[in-house]
């Protein structure tokens, strides 16, 4: 399932209203909450390595394997 996600996001467009809600916090359970969605933060070069950028608990901008979350874009109405 790794493997098709990373397809999938590559060809994902991260934009300002990109959000990540996680599925997977094993390892990084004081970084990320299961369920909650993160604001992405666009980083081609992250992106490119199959991972995304965005700020956890801390307020810090990191790095995580994108087959941690579920990408969705939001729209207002």
């Amino acid at each position: 399932m790794a493997g098709s996600w990373r397809r999938r996001f590559k060809h994902f467009t991260v934009q300002n209203n990109t959000f990540a809600i996680c599925l997977n916090n094993e390892g990084y359970a004081a970084s990320l909450e299961v369920g909650k969605a993160y604001r992405v933060i666009p980083d081609q070069e992250a992106t490119a390595h199959g991972y995304i950028r965005m700020a956890d608990e801390s307020g810090e901008d990191y790095t995580f394997d994108a087959a941690r979350f579920y990408l969705t874009n939001v729209t207002q109405p």
